[in-house]
């Protein structure tokens, strides 16, 4: 192979955070790699590095990570113009090729690893075998992760050099099966353990727990309900559990709780940080961030009443949805408004004949009063406080969501975004606050979820909703919505469940609330075959939070549900088969 680059300066995915204190290796050579017992640590931890691949940051501008992708869901918009959302995407798209890159330069790390240590490593017996059974896992992420968007992919389970990548793709079912196969060697390994406790110094390595959690969603997608549910009570017997404060989970404070089953480590230092800072924040939060990504008035709007109520707009502004989204402005004027600023709103379309001069503010804040409570640590909502820096600064002050924008102040000033000519909803979830918890916007210390108990759950009431047995699942719902503090499924008459269908709508609403901006949902919709009617409805498009459309959406074709194989890859392995549909 050459080279293997391993980039022990980085904080990696389920690695010791003590591994930022080893003297960094560029370049070792393969006769040198896995011949001693710290070389065999770089090694391992260099695979684990594979799941950082396409981190971003203000340097670079590209966000071609898991997360992102949620861009193309029905819960997140970008503020730029997709080409998968807008109808003008085509095969030679630098998103499908770099996913496919990234994902098997993790792949290639992960069979390096599995080859090697056996063969070259004087590491004790326990260590290696625990070593190859987390680079198995790490090998069936990467590949679960390709099957779930190229759907169907060739399978190298030795390391490969450009010229020996010649082989055919393998069905989406056999991908899944080898998937299985690699967590399941990952469970029988006695010397993995089943949950890492967070003072452990191992925390953040695989687990048998994570195994499990994973392989049961590789069952999901090959619908062996049982064998998924099964798998997920493994989880819950492995010891994680839910995180008592929904609002406080997406913190340093608390990422090693024991909701969190398997998550990229980040540390606030160059090249180990995360990037939610500088694409989810804004202008307003500490290092003067970019709002890349935004949350969708879709997802606002599915958040339901505190009663468990679907939350209705006309409940709150009677006739609000028979106006036009342009009209609907009016509301969500900020009191007080210029001479100026009438004119330009009604010259944009308000119906200003519904302004309130006094209490225009205090109206349109009725809207997210009493509701989800997941809605607010979430989504920063007009007129609600954010608690952010000034200016670039590191002064600390709070500024206010309103519309439309004038300045920031130190005292009581608007808060700003790199979109204020519109008004968006703007995300809480994972945004630092404050003016001390993060050294600058390309460097987070959060770290990212990949898999979290809360995702399990869900997903297990899925599987035994999908069995017919739709009590039980009820249950397992309940406790992600009785820790969010919404009322409990059939504990009234607006939460009662009618049956097996009426189920599968509601646990696909509390995915869609639970996991915003977390690179869950986009997979989902794709899984569940929605992603059409949730994205490309009628009228549907990158948003203002009245409903006004800045850009519209076009549904391409049935097709891309699937990824293309990328272009270049077709051209150096002539095996390679298009899916349906894509051009070469």
């Amino acid at each position: 192979m050459g080279k293997i680059f391993i980039f022990c300066a980085l904080l990696l995915t389920a690695c010791q955070k003590n591994y930022l204190d080893r003297t960094p290796y560029s370049a070792v050579s393969s006769a040198t790699m896995w011949t001693s017992d710290n070389l065999t640590d770089l090694g391992v931890a260099g695979v684990y590095n594979g799941l950082r691949l396409g981190m971003g940051n203000s340097s670079n501008g590209f966000y071609f990570e898991i997360y992102a992708l949620d861009r193309f869901s029905s819960t997140t918009q970008s503020r730029f113009d997709e080409p998968l959302l807008n109808g003008t995407i085509t095969a030679g798209d630098g998103v499908f090729s770099t996913f496919w890159k990234n994902f098997y330069e993790g792949i290639q790390r992960a069979n390096d690893a599995i080859k090697n240590i056996p063969e070259k490593s004087p590491s004790p017996a326990a260590k290696k075998a625990r070593y190859i059974a987390e680079c198995k896992f790490l090998r069936a992420y990467f590949y679960s992760r390709l099957n779930q968007l190229y759907k169907g992919v060739p399978i190298y389970l030795e390391p490969f050099t450009p010229a020996q990548a010649t082989k055919a793709r393998s069905t989406e079912a056999q991908v899944w099966n080898q998937v299985i196969t690699d967590l399941t060697d990952c469970i029988n390994e006695a010397n993995l353990p089943a949950i890492y406790a967070s003072g452990n110094a191992d925390y953040g390595h695989v687990t048998k727990g994570a195994a499990y959690a994973l392989r049961g969603k590789a069952y999901m997608y090959l619908k062996k309900w049982d064998l998924a549910a099964a798998d997920f009570n493994e989880v819950k017997k492995a010891g994680y559990a839910l995180f008592n404060d929904y609002s406080t989970l997406f913190t340093t404070a608390n990422e090693r709780c024991s909701e969190m089953i398997f998550s990229i480590q980040n540390i606030s230092q160059p090249n180990a940080g995360g990037s939610f800072q500088v694409f989810v924040a804004s202008r307003s939060a500490q290092g003067f961030a970019w709002n890349y990504f935004m949350p969708s008035p879709n997802l606002v709007d599915l958040y339901e009443n505190r009663d468990g109520s679907r939350f209705n707009w006309d409940a709150v502004l009677p006739g609000y949805t028979s106006l036009t989204p342009a009209k609907r402005e009016v509301y969500f004027l900020r009191d007080n408004l210029t001479a100026g600023e009438i004119t330009a709103a009604k010259n944009r379309g308000a119906e200003m004949s519904l302004y309130l001069p006094n209490g225009n503010e205090a109206r349109i804040k009725q809207a997210y009063v009493n509701r989800d409570p997941r809605l607010q640590a979430t989504v920063i909502t007009p007129y609600a406080a954010f608690d952010g820096a000034y200016s670039n600064t590191t002064t600390p002050t709070t500024s206010y969501l309103r519309w439309p924008y004038r300045a920031q102040a130190l005292v009581n000033g608007d808060f700003q975004t790199d979109t204020q000519n519109f008004f968006y909803y703007m995300y809480r979830k994972f945004v630092a606050t404050g003016t001390s918890e993060i050294i600058s916007r390309d460097y987070a210390p959060v770290d990212a979820p990949l898999i979290r108990y809360a995702d399990v759950l869900l997903m297990w009431a899925e599987a035994l909703n999908e069995q017919g047995l739709t009590n039980d699942a009820i249950d397992l719902v309940n406790q992600v919505r009785g820790r969010a503090g919404v009322a409990l499924l059939n504990s009234n008459a607006a939460t009662t469940v009618t049956g097996k269908d009426d189920m599968r709508i509601r646990i696909r609403n509390e995915r869609r609330v639970e996991f915003p901006i977390e690179g869950v949902t986009y997979f989902d919709e794709l899984r569940w075959g929605a992603w059409k009617d949730n994205v490309f409805f009628t009228g549907n498009g990158r948003k203002q939070v009245w409903g006004g459309n800045v850009a519209s959406y076009s549904f391409k074709a049935d097709y891309i549900y699937t990824w293309p194989i990328p272009l270049s890859d077709i051209v150096m392995n002539p095996s390679l088969e298009q899916n349906f549909g894509w051009i070469n």
